[in-house]
């Protein structure tokens, strides 16, 4: 968050200043803040008892929620996308209840309900994004996370003593704030044109994270589990197809 929000000043200075701030503005500001930052730390605490490979595609859901909480706020949705929405959420169960034979102890089951709170949170964070996006610069429509990441994780770490780095995750941590920051500049930008095809666009993340997963850490999911992921690869992927055709 530290890195992300150095980063994302950086673009605020190369960009627009923002008209004046209303109460309904710094509302949005504090519901995209929060959904993201909630979002990371019930993901993160997925990740240490689940499998990327099933953490991640949960996650990404958060694009289909956010599209249905476009489409609530006046976007429109056809059949097919209501129906591809539907097969990403059997996607989701599948790759939940598949019991993961070659590590039982990773608690598959206590990961895969953490990613799925970790997915509303960041599809209400997202959507509140997009809604700024159309008020507000490219830079100060993804500052509320970093903003609110520093003020509630950064500082209090820091006072306490407990803000700790070792020197072979600095890279790691480096490429991730400044990646986040560039991720939510490029989605703010489109989701001006529609939050709905911006958001279920950018939730394919899942598909490099998975291939990643398998490619450097060597995960090996069941078969079911793997059904699952396949599933919820395939209907984010089609449902960004329909909707931008």
């Amino acid at each position: 968050m530290l890195i992300g929000l150095v980063a994302n000043l950086a673009v605020i200075a190369i960009g627009p200043a923002p008209g004046p701030l209303g109460a309904t503005d710094i509302a949005w500001m504090l519901v995209a803040g929060f959904g993201n930052v909630v979002g990371l730390l019930l993901e993160y605490t997925a990740l240490r008892r689940g499998k990327v490979g099933i953490v991640t595609p949960v996650t990404s859901t958060e694009g289909a929620i956010a599209a249905l909480l476009a489409v609530a706020a006046g976007e429109a949705l056809g059949v097919a996308q209501a129906g591809l929405l539907a097969l990403v959420t059997l996607g989701i169960v599948l790759a939940g209840v598949a019991p993961d034979e070659s590590t039982p102890d990773q608690r598959t089951s206590t990961g895969f309900w953490l990613a799925a709170l970790a997915a509303i949170c960041f599809g209400i964070g997202t959507f509140a994004t997009g809604h700024l996006s159309a008020s507000l610069p490219a830079g100060w429509a993804v500052l509320p996370p970093r903003l609110v990441g520093v003020a509630i994780l950064t500082i209090p770490l820091a006072l306490t003593r407990r803000l700790r780095l070792a020197r072979s995750a600095v890279p790691l941590v480096l490429f991730t704030g400044l990646a986040e920051v560039l991720g939510f500049v490029c989605y703010a930008v489109g989701a001006r044109h529609s939050v709905a095809i911006a958001a279920v666009l950018g939730s394919q993340f899942a598909v490099v994270a998975s291939a990643a997963a398998y490619l450097f850490v060597r995960e090996r999911l069941t078969r079911l589990q793997l059904a699952g992921v396949v599933v919820i690869v395939a209907g984010v992927a089609a449902l960004a197809w329909v909707t931008v055709g």
